[in-house]
């Protein structure tokens, strides 16, 4: 990779190193699916407003509802986001044809107001996606907060968090990042990224939102072939165990 040229002479130029990358994708939802979308997913939660957790939204992975891309209302649109996610892999530099994305779950969450998610990530995937049926891009229904992995810049362990410390925020030292919600945008990153949901501040707004676990493998390969290092087989080249210990046929 090319080293950027240097400052003027005699003048101190910063070099932005090893970024995370964010995806973003604006799409452009049909307001008649979007409607069933969302109808179906008043139907699926109930009458639950929320986890047991107080104050906690409520999320389908925790009430059974973790397959929405296998859901005839959300299969379409989970297929059209996949295709995203995949040109995500490749701007990253993946070459598709070595590799298989497999999506491993996918639910949704709804926030109604006063509502979060805590801090988090997902150690069980590699990529997670997060789909927005609802906001306006204010912020308001309860912003999107990434978490760097190690903020390195603020060079004191805890100064970029503020709290009078003697450090102004900036690009290079801003702890963490938010994101507006806006219906029809989706945002892709790397699984073990920190991230939360900040409380739904609007008292008319029902925050909904699908989230989505994937994990990549080698693609499938003929007998005598290897996968690459550090990269898992791909699932259909496993072998399942029984309780007991032996091979399941």
């Amino acid at each position: 990779m090319a080293t950027p040229p240097p400052g003027a002479a005699g003048s101190l130029a910063i070099e932005g190193l090893f970024p995370l990358a964010l995806g973003r994708v604006q799409c452009r939802p049909d307001p008649l699916d979007l409607a069933a979308q969302l109808q179906q997913l008043h139907e699926l939660r109930g009458q639950a407003e929320g986890n047991p957790e107080p104050g906690c939204a409520w999320t389908g992975d925790l009430n059974g509802v973790w397959q929405l891309h296998r859901h005839p209302t959300f299969a379409p649109l989970i297929a059209e986001l996949t295709g995203h996610i995949g040109t995500y892999l490749e701007q990253l530099g993946f070459d598709r044809r070595r590799i298989s994305l497999h999506l491993q779950r996918c639910w949704p969450v709804l926030s109604e107001p006063g509502q979060e998610v805590g801090r988090h990530h997902h150690p069980n995937a590699h990529l997670t996606a997060i789909y927005y049926l609802s906001g306006d891009g204010s912020g308001r229904c309860g912003s999107l907060r990434l978490w760097p992995l190690r903020q390195a810049n603020e060079l004191v362990p805890g100064f970029a968090v503020g709290h009078g410390g003697p450090v102004t925020p900036t690009s290079w030292t801003r702890p963490w990042l938010d994101v507006a919600p806006r219906a029809g945008l989706l945002l892709v990153f790397p699984a073990c990224i920190d991230h939360a949901v900040l409380p739904n501040g609007d008292p008319e707004s029902l925050r909904c939102s699908l989230s989505m676990d994937l994990v990549l493998t080698a693609a499938p390969l003929p007998a005598g072939q290897a996968p690459p290092e550090y990269l898992a087989p791909h699932p259909s080249q496993w072998q399942a165990i029984t309780e007991d210990g032996q091979p399941l046929a």
